[in-house]
């Protein structure tokens, strides 16, 4: 009896598989559970070999996938509120107060202007037309400043923002 090879016996195990996964044997039997061992024998061998019927063993095996499936839904909403406001704003400004004081006195050269604690003093001077011209203060401006604050009434537009949130799941609105 010749060698047999490693490919062909591979390929008359998938030779038999392809037929148990078709339900017949190579002679077009359907296979039976208990299959017989025979020996045959050629002439010419030295040995005689079993020959078998071939039951394969078969293995099931699974492959899982997985889908995405959108179960629900969430829509967001935001409003804006607008609603006006009175706020009471604290304003800074100066306001002047100027007295004249008349003097009219003849002085000899222009006074400087001067300072007494807030108040500033303005010399205001005139010449009078004479044979003999004399310098005469005729009044001095006092000016004091003073910071007055007041409030005044403004309108102010504030915002707020206002978020819904609604799931849907199955076709059922429901607010989260």
């Amino acid at each position: 009896m010749s060698k047999i090879s490693k490919e062909e016996i591979q390929s008359e195990f998938d030779q038999k598989l392809r037929e148990s996964m078709a339900g017949k044997q190579d002679d077009g039997r359907p296979l039976q559970p208990d299959a017989e061992i025979r020996q045959t024998a050629e002439p010419g061998d030295a040995e005689v070999l079993p020959v078998s019927e071939v039951i394969p063993v078969i293995e099931e095996q699974i492959r899982i996938d997985k889908q995405v499936i959108e179960t629900g839904s969430v829509h967001i909403a935001k409003k804006v509120h607008e609603e006006s406001v009175n706020v009471d704003a604290p304003t800074v400004h100066e306001e002047v107060s100027v007295e004249r004081v008349p003097i009219n006195r003849q002085v000899e050269a222009a006074p400087e202007v001067r300072y007494e604690g807030d108040v500033t003093i303005i010399p205001v001077m005139r010449e009078e037309a004479v044979v003999i011209k004399r310098l005469v203060l005729v009044e001095e401006l006092h000016i004091t400043k003073r910071m007055v604050r007041t409030h005044e009434q403004q309108q102010v537009t504030l915002r707020r923002e206002e978020v819904n949130i609604n799931r849907e799941d199955n076709g059922e609105s429901r607010p989260v």
